[in-house]
């Protein structure tokens, strides 16, 4: 039987993150995964192909779109190869998870396929796909299996009409009308898609609002510029039933006002959020003990009420995001290594990857109010900058809340062209505990975004913006 300091139980950005570290602090590590390619739900079906698919469905809305106003002439009729848009998306992925394989094979870890569960807490029997089966021994061992897609108990996913976000990364035809169920992260980016593509898209969410978790003005500012993009919303609705006759899906929900609502579609996306992982493990017979809805129960450290298991990314509380999977990773291996690593949640930035892009750090308006802190509001519109008029992505604005006696920066929430890597610089101030001040009086590239960066900070500093 191999014998291991370390091994991993999942192979997506939180376990190969983990298996790396453990690696360069040098442990014998290592990785378990059940699948033929390594990378998890971000790299095969989640972050990875999902933007693929948002940049090239990009690239033709503006050339139907735009090209024409920028002076670009194309003669005869711009049409969709959906067949090579998922192609292409696929070789993505492919590259992309070969660099884990790479990675691996680089810091000689030794990755086993199959389904790994627990012996014991220390034993780790692995079925593999040929139907062998192999047991490893680890001192420790992190549990890193991620998330599925959840669904409603009526609801009976067909994976053919009634889909998850798995399916609608791979379909053969764009849809006649995409009816999506929940205004969340994996709705609106997915419906962008094929919004762009062509297809008639509703969405249908149970909230007041989209993007529920994040700061209300972002919700808001992302609807406005959808709803110009011709996507419908129908908030505060009830999904009550699914159903599906043939190639058509009809779905019922009851309204805020308790009325009946029809909607139809020949394609329904159930886009509800993800749930935890954990089947096949055999928690059990490790004594690992799960929370209340189906995650693994881990202490400040990660740690399970094993002492030597250990538990990261979706699996557990918190954020269901690659990067605070991969923030995890590096954590417990540091604590193996007897390192002191910590891990600030609170600067762990949120992204949205919708055009316009929304990302926020930090405490919300209304997490600040709950709270009773005292704060400021410094906000920037994105069409007063020259740069956004030139590349004609004028949509959005950048708010940056301050503590209203200290000027610390508290929230930082962004909405417009390439906020994505923008907000690193929210989270660089907010880490080094920066004042909106120190953020005002840093130069500001021009003409940029970031420059709407700068004036918000500005905006929050005794109202001093320059150029509103």
């Amino acid at each position: 039987m191999s014998s291991y300091d370390v091994a991993i139980i999942g192979s997506g950005p939180g376990g190969y993150v983990a298996a790396i570290r453990c690696a360069q602090l040098g442990m014998k590590t290592a990785i378990i995964e059940k699948y033929s390619t390594l990378g998890g739900t971000c790299l095969n079906v989640g972050c990875i192909p999902s933007k693929a698919l948002l940049d090239s469905s990009h690239h033709y809305e503006d050339a139907i779109k735009h090209f024409e106003e920028h002076g670009i002439d194309i003669p005869g009729e711009i049409k969709v190869n959906l067949e090579q848009m998922i192609a292409r998306k696929q070789g993505v992925v492919d590259v992309t998870t070969k660099g884990v394989q790479f990675l691996m094979d680089k810091n000689k870890i030794d990755v086993f396929e199959g389904v790994g569960s627990f012996k014991d807490s220390t034993n780790i029997n692995i079925k593999k796909n040929d139907g062998s089966t192999a047991t490893i021994e680890a001192k420790n061992t992190i549990i890193a299996t991620g998330s599925k897609p959840a669904t409603l108990p009526f609801i009976k996913l067909d994976k053919e009409r009634v889909i998850t976000s798995t399916e609608a990364l791979k379909l053969k035809e764009i849809p006649k009308h995409l009816i999506i169920i929940g205004g969340g992260v994996i709705g609106l980016e997915l419906g962008q898609v094929y919004k762009r593509l062509g297809a008639e898209v509703t969405v249908v969410e149970y909230l007041d609002r989209i993007i529920p978790t994040m700061d209300a003005s972002l919700s808001k500012e992302l609807m406005k510029a959808m709803k110009k993009q011709k996507v419908k919303f129908a908030l505060s609705h009830k999904v009550k039933s699914v159903e599906r006759n043939g190639d058509e899906v009809i779905i019922k929900a009851d309204d805020k006002k308790g009325q009946e609502v029809t909607f139809t579609g020949d394609y329904c996306l159930v886009a509800v959020g993800r749930n935890a992982y954990t089947d096949g493990l055999n928690l059990e017979a490790a004594g690992v003990q799960l929370e209340e809805r189906g995650r693994v129960a881990v202490n400040e450290q990660l740690q399970t009420n094993v002492s030597n298991i250990y538990a990261i990314g979706d699996v557990i509380k918190g954020a269901m995001l690659a990067h605070k999977a991969e923030e995890e990773g590096s954590l417990v291996a540091e604590i193996l290594a007897g390192q002191k690593p910590h891990i600030d949640y609170n600067l762990i930035p949120g992204v949205v990857y919708t055009w316009p892009e929304v990302a926020a750090v930090g405490k919300t308006e209304e997490q600040l109010k709950e709270a009773g802190v005292e704060y400021k509001t410094g906000q920037f519109p994105m069409r007063a900058l020259g740069r956004a008029r030139a590349s004609m992505d004028v949509d959005g604005f950048v708010k940056i809340l301050a503590d209203k006696k200290t000027d610390e920066v508290l929230g930082v929430h962004m909405i417009g062209a390439r906020v994505a890597d923008l907000i690193a610089e929210g989270v660089t101030a907010m880490e080094f505990r920066a004042s909106a001040e120190d953020i005002a009086r840093m130069s500001h590239a021009h003409p940029t975004y970031a420059e709407a960066v700068k004036e918000a900070a500005l905006a929050a500093t005794e109202d001093r913006a320059l150029h509103i």
